[in-house]
């Protein structure tokens, strides 16, 4: 105990209530069910009971011990990594975390687009007004919006995203509760037609362990609380009383929640938009049955706006943040972790943004906005996942010494039986973030089936291929004093966002044809020339 007194000398405490709501508001809401339920259908209930049980639970608990052992680095999961094996896979981890926060960040400003357009309209209907062009350039707007005015509204974003996930959190609950009471008032009737307690037992097929990386990235997220075991009083009995209060909470919302859909939604014949718009044809139907009109729908756009724009905020600070200043200057080039006269890193603001428009563009040959939204969703079932093996390997790695690292909370004391949960868990998302690289709301074997399955595969690759060259940039800076000279970071600089330009315009021509292979062209050109400028030593005045 004397050394939470020493990291926390004011002695504030956190309550188990307190960290609970924390942790809720990012582990579950209503769109993770939603996603799951196009999925899956009713059998998602099955998967919901079996995660909750054997994933969430041990998974949180796993958290708390690593957050525990490493309080004195804050808690990140790049220190835990960072403290177990060292500067270069920790500085690796960090990267593959906020790499994995990128997919997040689009799919985020996607989202306040379809929000904005729900909350304006009260349809669905603007949806089919937007060419794949437009929607790429109103995401890409709004990051550049959103960097512009970070210095301003970072903090009271931070804060207002609090507010907004608990108002997700109460939107759910709400639904669920309205649901039930809905399908009491209408005598029992369920839109899924022929439901019985068979129903919620699951095809064990290839599709249904492809769409178990969508439940994990639904369910994780958790280690952001990790930080905060050493702030508790008793941690020993509060922290699981925190995770084991949050496992509840989960398996009350998922299955009910799912269950609730289920009301509302034929499970067995589902629109093909219900991930982008369910929830607000949901609220529609409630409002409706409850006599007050879309003033629900209304709400919940709003709500979700409130959320997504401070969400996307706090993405671009926090992730930004952290990639630069938790991986010391080792392996990060210096530019990257130049700051302005406001404290903020510029450089790896543009970073950012760069890597959003190559998502982007992967995109826009999809058909329309819902399956650019879908294969978004999609990607961030594969990276989220893979990222979260990072905290079984760290839990791993300290379990496999306990004695050098100890902690205050232990999850299982049986050193041998700690390791073996945390292997079969690391086994068990990695498996899954594999069969996650199948397309999931298209048909199997067609074109774009095929073209989702490449572009998956090329974003992993880049993303997490871009953090093994930046070492390389860092050796050139240490070697020549800096990485490029002016000219060249100009020249670089034309060519990659003037090949972004017109990959965008190229892929919006439809009628083009053959025009996937005229942007493959282009952006290898604009590469090789890209690296000859940039390979050149840079002579410095």
């Amino acid at each position: 105990m004397d050394e939470l007194n020493e990291l926390n000398p004011a002695k504030k405490y956190i309550s188990w209530q307190t960290l609970f709501l924390m942790a809720l508001c990012t582990v579950i809401g209503l769109d993770d069910i939603m996603y799951n339920f196009q999925n899956q259908g009713m059998s998602v209930i099955f998967s919901w009971i079996v995660m909750v049980i054997f994933y969430v639970f041990p998974y949180s608990l796993m958290v708390g011990q690593l957050g525990s052992v490493f309080n004195k680095e804050g808690g990140g999961l790049s220190s835990w990594v960072r403290g177990t094996d060292g500067e270069f896979l920790g500085y690796f981890t960090a990267w593959t975390y906020w790499a994995a926060s990128i997919p997040y960040a689009v799919d985020s400003a996607n989202e306040i687009i379809v929000d904005i357009g729900w909350a304006l309209t009260g349809s669905e209907k603007f949806q089919d007004k937007i060419p794949n062009s437009l929607f790429a350039i109103l995401t890409f707007v709004t990051f550049i919006v959103f960097i512009i005015v970070e210095h301003h509204f970072s903090n009271s974003m931070e804060f207002l995203s609090t507010i907004g996930g608990g108002l997700m959190v109460l939107m759910t609950i709400l639904f669920v509760v309205l649901a039930f009471c809905g399908l009491a008032k209408s005598g029992g009737h369920m839109a899924t037609t022929n439901f019985t307690w068979k129903s919620i037992f699951p095809k064990f097929d290839w599709h249904y362990f492809s769409t178990i990386a969508m439940l994990i990235y639904a369910m994780n997220g958790c280690e952001l609380v990790g930080p905060y075991v050493t702030k508790m009083k008793k941690p020993k009995d509060d922290f699981p009383k925190a995770m084991v209060t949050l496992a509840i909470m989960t398996a009350f919302l998922t299955i009910f929640g799912s269950f609730a859909l289920g009301i509302y939604f034929n499970a067995n014949h589902m629109p093909n938009d219900l991930k982008m718009n369910g929830a607000y044809y949901a609220f529609k139907m409630i409002g409706h049955q409850y006599g007050i009109g879309d003033f629900l729908l209304y709400f919940w756009a709003w709500t979700s706006v409130f959320f997504n724009c401070a969400l996307l905020a706090v993405l671009l600070d926090a992730m930004t943040r952290m990639l630069i200043s938790d991986t010391g200057d080792r392996y990060m080039p210096e530019f990257l972790r130049k700051k302005d006269k406001n404290g903020l890193p510029i450089n790896g603001y543009v970073l950012t943004v760069s890597l959003a428009a190559f998502i982007m563009i992967l995109g826009i040959f999809l058909p329309d906005m819902n399956d650019i939204f879908n294969w978004l969703l999609n990607l961030n079932g594969i990276v989220s996942p893979g990222v979260t093996c990072w905290i079984f390997y760290s839990f791993m790695r300290i379990r496999k010494n306990s004695k050098k690292y100890p902690s205050e909370y232990v999850f299982i004391k049986n050193d041998k039986v700690a390791y073996g949960v945390g292997f079969a868990l690391l086994i068990v998302t990695a498996a899954a973030t594999i069969m996650g690289v199948t397309p999931q709301d298209v048909a199997q074997g067609s074109s774009i089936w095929w073209y989702e399955l490449i572009i998956n595969i090329v974003s992993v690759v880049v993303l997490i291929g871009l953090g093994a060259i930046l070492p390389g940039i860092r050796k050139r800076e240490l070697e020549y004093g800096i990485a490029f000279t002016k000219n060249q970071w100009i020249w670089m600089g034309i060519l990659i966002i003037g090949s972004i330009i017109l990959d965008i315009y190229i892929g919006g021509l439809k009628h083009l044809p053959l025009r996937g292979a005229y942007i493959a062209v282009e952006a290898t050109i604009a590469l090789i020339i890209t690296w000859l400028i940039g390979r050149r030593k840079p002579v410095q005045n």
